[in-house]
């Protein structure tokens, strides 16, 4: 997205803004980004599951695919069912290597009949980029507009009536992965201005897509519309800890090029019934013989045992048979949970199994339990 340099950092539209709310910055995927305000995570993680929390996720990157030929390239690109959708709708979905590796987990929205938007992950910008050129037999155009369009969400059960109120919309009757290209309102004759009810929170909420100089002014309208509502500006930290409460997956730490979407749960966004994709054949196979380990989610039964990312598990199978991908402390439920692969047997797969994480020689006793963590 649109951005300035500072040493090998870049900023979005919104970094003074940041600064100016006492924002403190740290490194990721190649921008400065809010780790957290003022206030600090565990009360910006409770302003989203209380009321609404606002993010800039601006770093993200956006890819068009349009032509007559897009949605043949949409379809063969990602293992989700894209074709069938219509114009406003949304899938997530991953992108795979022939041998079913995850190149990136991603949603794609269907602007028009002839376009659709792939959002990937800020840190796979430029390898999806290339990755689809390279594989784009249907011969569609691809361009990457990450520059040319920012994104801030706005996420928690007051965050629509917020977001409504801000931009001047109407947005009732928006269903989940369903978005619109706003046609009135306050950003009547913008470029580009989507509002997605999509987030990465396992809350309500909602996402706009707005030309990069527009997005000052939106963050400015919809902080002000929160102010007696106890919206809060929320960063890199509390994004973590609500998107881990949902179980929700962390590109290269829960998913990567060595991963499949079978073993890490997402099956469910892998369509076989529709015509050849990459990676499908190989999927096939995995699904066919089963995998042999699985990711599942787990909370630690003991207080002050916080697991992370490289931690070993110990499982019902034998001892260090599994690793802790992410893991952090639940604000809301005030215990240690994380993801981590182990074995793929119904004895530390199956709800209420008992697995053991290591932590510092200290062995911790969590319960795998059926997302999310944190019930809604």
């Amino acid at each position: 997205m649109a951005s300035t340099e500072s040493g090998t950092l870049r900023k979005t539209p919104l970094y003074d803004r940041h600064i100016a709310l006492g924002g403190r910055m740290t490194p990721f995927a190649g921008y400065e980004m809010p780790l957290r305000y003022t206030e600090g995570i565990l009360e910006e993680h409770r302003a989203v599951r209380g009321e609404a929390g606002l993010f800039d996720v601006s770093h993200m990157g956006e890819i068009l695919v349009r032509g007559p030929h897009a949605a043949a390239c949409a379809q063969y690109l990602v293992t989700n069912e894209v074709m069938s959708l219509q114009a406003g709708q949304a899938v997530y979905t991953c992108m795979c290597r022939e041998d079913g590796g995850i190149i990136d987990d991603l949603i794609v929205y269907r602007l028009a009949d002839d376009e659709y938007l792939f959002v990937v992950n800020a840190a796979n910008r430029q390898k999806d980029f290339m990755w689809m050129i390279r594989n784009n037999p249907a011969k569609a155009i691809i361009e990457d507009l990450s520059d040319e369009i920012a994104l801030i969400a706005v996420q928690g059960p007051r965050a629509r009536a917020i977001t409504e109120a801000a931009i001047e919309e109407d947005l009732h009757g928006l269903k989940p992965f369903h978005f619109r290209h706003t046609s009135g309102g306050c950003f009547e004759g913008a470029r580009f201005f989507i509002v997605s009810a999509t987030g990465y929170t396992g809350e309500a909420g909602v996402e706009i897509y707005c030309d990069v100089d527009l997005a000052g002014s939106v963050w400015d309208r919809i902080l002000k519309a929160g102010t007696d509502e106890g919206l809060k500006p929320a960063g890199l930290g509390a994004r973590d800890t609500l998107r881990m409460e949902a179980a929700f997956r962390l590109y290269g730490n829960d998913i990567t090029e060595e991963t499949n979407p079978i073993e890490a749960g997402l099956g469910y966004f892998v369509r076989m019934d529709k015509d050849d994709f990459i990676g499908k054949s190989a999927l096939e196979r995995v699904r066919s013989e089963g995998p042999s380990r699985k990711l599942v989610a787990f909370i630690v039964q003991e207080q002050g045992g916080i697991p992370r990312s490289g931690h070993s598990i110990s499982t019902a199978a034998g001892p260090d048979t599994g690793v802790v991908t992410s893991g952090t402390q639940s604000p809301m439920l005030g215990r240690g949970i994380g993801l981590g692969y182990v074995p793929n047997d119904p004895s530390c797969t199956m709800p209420d199994s008992q697995i053991n994480v290591t932590v510092r020689s200290r062995t911790l006793h969590a319960l795998v339990k059926k997302p999310p963590l944190h019930k809604t």
